[in-house]
């Protein structure tokens, strides 16, 4: 018996040894396995990326889930012999990265704008190094058989060269364009967030009506009704029949007199309520959609730091915080306050990665048009384009009730503001030209010709004066990046041989949370830019809560659970079967440490069967096995029958259904039943040749279809199970990870 076996498994001196063999091997890159004949040339490819973990820090459960779930689906598809990519990289998370390291500074006593850009930029990129080498060290031990060799990041220079390629196609087709629109602005942050990266909080707050002339209006908001010169209501109500659209109204408001002008507009719901609001189209986005159709005046109130401008009179400079009870009381003495509700359930725009309150302002932005036709795509727009592949059932999304949450978002999509006034991330390819012109010999007349903006990659030189361009402050939204993610990695814009090998790519997988942020964009830049489906399918996990079903945060203590403490202590292997056993998609995963635990269990049951099997198969002749009796031969048929229906459910991406399966099957059949009874033929000496090739042959196939599962200690043992010997007495035994998947085929032992 192999020395090893005479101790218990022990998975802190085995897991880190066997990851090297695998990366040594050099099987996690799919090249390597054609060369060395592991995969045919021909073969079909199975291709995933991972969705990039932001370089903020270490990994958490959330990523060890996802981590767990790809690497069961690639291990599978590399055993059936397909060119299987699984693609590693990590992302710069351009608001997340600076403002951590923005927080760190100021620990120091240092602030971004002391130090420059340019300087503040290096303190980034040193810390983003950094958490990419902690986060690439982490996957390793959670056993991710990653390709390495074509790791990318978001920011590297081959990312740079796709996002400037994309920009300038997407600004030469008019579906870039800039502009003056209402946005989401977070001033702690300082910078524009996207509807998707608002967290929207219940607050209690007071809603207040005031008189506003002959009408009554609600508002949770007071200091934003300085500008509030349009009263606005539905053409319908026989309330206000007797206002017309356009009529002037003076009254009395905060800061004196004014003259109202009514407007009539279906837009109002006549059910809220007194059926009239005053609009404040500067700061929320349906006042401004009303007030770009009526062609009405806009005026600032809150400058970008949150404080109230001149238009506020007395109450100017103030936070809105401070100002809004002085403003009400105000009112109140104008005998203009009607009613307080101080129960009032107020829905608060909030910045994801920052807390901050979001404050909607009309700002100089650059924009992605999502319903401009595009001739290249067959007149259809973006959103067009995005709703095509999901409704023709090119795309699958698993579990398929999210694509109810994908058309309703598309519907609803407003032209993306892709700007954000940040110094960390791709800064945006648009040069100005220098307000004077600088004119060149011989060319004194030709100064009209200079163009004023140009879109390029390197910066540009005029050529028909000696002024300058200057390049654009701001930077792009990360998720522009982020979107052209399964082909920027894969090399395009070049037309390399890995972009036609594996995109489309088979399947992304990741979290729910992130099917408006980053799979719809994937969709939209594969679509527009190469015509084609970023992947196939869809696999949308859900959170990782405690036991109690809260959300996994440190802040919990000892509820909270961290992959890497939970590996040192029962190992990779239990962790993994915790995560995917019961563990359906697009539904929450309670993680319980008992659990785990009780999956570290089911290891010693897998090494200590496995010691028995290898002790009784010692002497047999593995190269000539027998037929098996009647009652060995009806087992040997019900694994195959359950290889038949795990293998249909793999392929379905049923990897919790299966991941039970063969947990059960091994304790309960082969650990209790056929172990046992084996045992007994043996010792007896009754059919014992049959016993053993049965226990071979299971373990064998057992041992195959736990490998994606539970890696680490399936290889272990795979190490020291016999194998058929070449004439020259050298091991033709394959790694576990490149072993061909178990054949179902009748006639011969699984």
């Amino acid at each position: 018996m192999h020395e090893k076996l005479l101790k218990p498994y022990n998975p802190k001196e085995t897991e880190e040894r066997i990851y090297k063999l695998w990366e040594d091997s050099g099987f996690f890159n799919p090249d390597v396995c054609v060369e060395k004949g592991i995969t045919k040339i021909d073969a079909p490819h199975f291709s995933i990326v991972l969705p990039p973990p932001n370089v903020t820090g270490n990994l958490h459960t959330g990523h060890a889930l996802m981590l767990v779930i790809e690497d069961i689906m690639v291990r599978y598809a590399r055993m059936q012999g397909k060119k299987t990519l699984w693609l590693p990289g990590t992302d710069h998370a351009a608001i997340a990265t600076q403002s951590k390291v923005e927080s760190l500074l100021e620990k120091e006593g240092i602030r971004k704008n002391g130090i420059g850009r340019e300087k503040f930029l290096k303190h980034v990129e040193s810390f983003a190094k950094e958490s990419h080498d902690i986060i690439v060290n982490q996957a390793k031990k959670m056993g991710a058989s990653l390709d390495w060799s074509r790791e990318a990041f978001t920011l590297d220079d081959a990312r740079n060269l796709a996002v400037k390629t994309a920009f300038k196609k997407m600004y030469d087709d008019g579906l870039i364009y800039r502009g003056h629109r209402i946005v989401n602005w977070d001033p702690k942050g300082q910078t524009t967030i996207s509807d998707d990266e608002i967290v929207y909080e219940e607050r209690k707050s007071k809603f207040y009506t005031f008189k506003y002339g002959p009408f009554e209006i609600g508002t949770a908001r007071p200091e934003t009704k300085f500008g509030d010169k349009y009263v606005v209501m539905h053409p319908d109500d026989k309330r206000y029949k007797k206002y017309t659209d356009g009529q002037k109204i003076k009254l009395e408001w905060i800061n004196g007199p004014i003259e109202a002008t009514v407007v009539k507009d279906e837009a109002i719901d006549m059910k809220f309520g007194t059926g009239v609001m005053t609009i404040t189209p500067w700061h929320d986005n349906t006042d401004f959609e009303i007030a770009e159709k009526h062609k009405l005046d806009k005026e600032q109130i809150i400058d970008k730091y949150g404080k109230l401008l001149p238009i506020a009179g007395e109450f100017s400079g103030m936070k809105i915080s401070d100002a809004r009870e002085k403003i009400v009381e105000k009112l109140k003495a104008k005998r203009l306050l009607v009613s307080v509700d101080e129960n009032y359930i107020n829905r608060v725009a909030t910045a994801e990665r920052t807390n901050g309150i979001i404050e909607p302002q009309i700002m100089l932005q650059w924009f992605v048009d999502v319903n401009k036709k595009i001739s290249i795509r067959g007149n259809k727009s973006l959103k067009e384009l995005m709703f095509e592949p999901v409704r023709e059932g090119k795309i699958k999304i698993i579990p398929n009730h999210f694509e109810k949450v994908y058309f309703n978002w598309i519907e609803n999509l407003r032209d993306w503001c892709i700007s954000r006034q940040l110094w960390y991330g791709h800064r945006i390819p648009v040069w100005y030209h220098e307000p004077i012109c600088i004119p060149r010999v011989g060319k004194e007349d030709q100064i009209s010709k200079c163009l004023e903006i140009i879109v390029n990659g390197e910066k540009p030189v005029c050529e028909y004066c000696d002024a300058n361009y200057v390049q654009d402050e701001d930077t792009l939204d990360t998720w522009f990046s982020s979107g052209l993610w399964t082909f920027s990695t894969l090399g395009w814009p070049e037309k390399t041989k890995d972009l036609e090998t594996y995109h489309p790519t088979t399947i992304l997988e990741t979290g729910y949370d992130l099917i408006f942020f980053w799979v719809a964009r994937m969709i939209l830049m594969s679509q527009y830019l190469l015509g084609e489906v970023p992947f196939e399918n869809v696999y949308l996990h859900g959170m990782v809560r405690t036991a109690d079903g809260k959300k996994m945060s440190k802040s919990l203590g000892k509820k909270a659970i961290d992959p890497l403490d939970i590996i040192k202590k029962y190992g990779n292997d239990a962790l993994r079967m915790a995560m995917i056993v019961g563990n359906t998609p697009g539904n929450d995963l309670k993680l319980d440490e008992n659990d785990i635990r009780g999956y570290g269990k089911f290891d010693n049951k897998i090494w200590n069967a496995s010691r028995f099997v290898l002790e009784q198969i010692k002497d047999l002749d593995i190269k000539n096995l027998q037929k098996l009796d009647e009652e060995d031969k009806k087992s040997d048929e019900e694994l195959k029958k359950l290889l038949a229906e795990i293998t249909k459910e793999l392929n379905d991406f049923k990897f919790s259904i299966v991941a039970e399966k063969v947990y059960h099957y091994f304790w309960h059949t082969f650990a209790d039943i056929i172990i046992e009874r084996s045992k007994k033929k043996i010792l007896e000496n009754k059919n014992a040749n049959s016993a053993k090739i049965l226990l071979y042959t299971h373990l064998t196939t057992l041992l195959k279809v736990l490998h994606p599962f539970v890696p680490f200690i399936t290889e272990e043992i795979w190490s020291m199970m016999p194998s058929a010997q070449s004439t020259d007495g050298k091991n033709k035994k394959n790694l576990l990870m490149v072993e061909k998947w178990p054949s179902q085929s009748a006639g011969k032992p699984c």
